[in-house]
């Protein structure tokens, strides 16, 4: 997830749970990897075992480069990215767009699948549109390829993130193919995700959005699918000590400009979980250093402290 699963969000995840955490996705275009973006989204060293690079792109020659260098850095498993909708990436003819074009993924795979000894994987949609839901096509296609798993997210390229996500279609893939599918979409608490591994036969869960601000999310996954006690929901201190220790690794990662940027897109997550007036929440995006930042979040710690005496 582009511009949300940094270092700092991958660690914390990982840290709650997590089997397997994603780096942001990384154009292959030659002329985009080497830009400061890029490389802040490198793996990092310090990247939990194993350590996945979801690669972006439409031509078999840069992926395979790119690929290559993932692996060089360190990158364990590389994931091909056939889910993005955004427009500025269907545009270029890559995300989801290629969805419609089943021989170039298979150019595509092939050609990433050679470039690498270590697994590949991909990332994709149900498919174009409700009309042309052709994942069960394309994920043949991958598993010809040399594919080791597949994510699929139960929405078309066309409905972006809108509507609501369906499993007949990953249910049918799972059916189908020989390779490990992992189900994505609208998979936010316990019931929801026994609910989904139910309808699908899916092999695990991918989740995105649901752990937006919701990191302890994996926590509560993975006891209530071991049979376990599920961990209740944090109280409002635990939260906010969350976040804290998020924009800690923020702020070294990515210095005090980007740093405090980026903390206030993910303070926007945590605090509405939080039980802080909307005139409140907005007095942080307006902080512009990282002390700042700090300061102002000792004054709510120490008012939930009180508030809760």
């Amino acid at each position: 997830m582009a511009g949300v699963s940094d270092w700092p969000f991958r660690r914390l995840c990982h840290e709650q749970g997590a089997g397997l955490v994603f780096n942001e996705m990384v154009s292959s275009k030659p002329g985009l990897r080497d830009t400061r973006k890029s490389e802040l989204r490198r793996i990092h060293p310090d990247d939990p075992e194993p350590r996945a690079v979801q690669l972006l792109g439409n031509d078999p020659d840069d992926l395979a480069r790119a690929a290559r260098q993932a692996h060089a850095d360190g990158a364990q498993v590389i994931d091909i990215n056939l889910g993005c909708p955004a427009k500025k990436v269907c545009r270029r003819a890559a995300g989801s767009a290629l969805m419609a074009e089943p021989d170039t993924v298979a150019r595509l795979l092939e050609a990433t699948v050679d470039a690498v000894p270590c697994p590949v994987t991909l990332k994709m949609r149900t498919g174009p549109d409700a009309s042309r839901r052709n994942a069960p096509e394309i994920a043949a296609i991958a598993e010809e390829a040399g594919i080791a798993m597949l994510s699929i997210h139960g929405r078309t390229r066309e409905q972006k993130y809108t509507g609501e996500a369906e499993y007949d279609t990953i249910a049918r893939v799972v059916a189908e193919r020989g390779i490990p599918v992992l189900a994505n979409g609208d998979i936010d608490s316990v019931d929801r995700a026994r609910a989904v591994l139910a309808a699908t036969g899916a092999a695990g869960l991918m989740i995105g959005r649901a752990a937006f601000g919701r990191p302890w999310l994996f926590d509560q996954l993975r006891a209530g699918l071991q049979g376990r006690s599920v961990p209740d929901e944090p109280p409002p201190p635990a939260i906010l000590a969350f976040a804290r220790r998020q924009f800690e690794n923020i702020y070294s990662h990515y210095g005090n400009v980007m740093g405090v940027r980026i903390a206030r897109k993910h303070w926007g997550w945590y605090s509405s979980l939080l039980p802080f007036e909307e005139g409140m929440r907005k007095q942080f995006n307006r902080l512009e250093t990282i002390e700042s930042q700090r300061r102002w979040l000792d004054e709510r710690e120490a008012e939930l402290a009180h508030a809760l005496a």
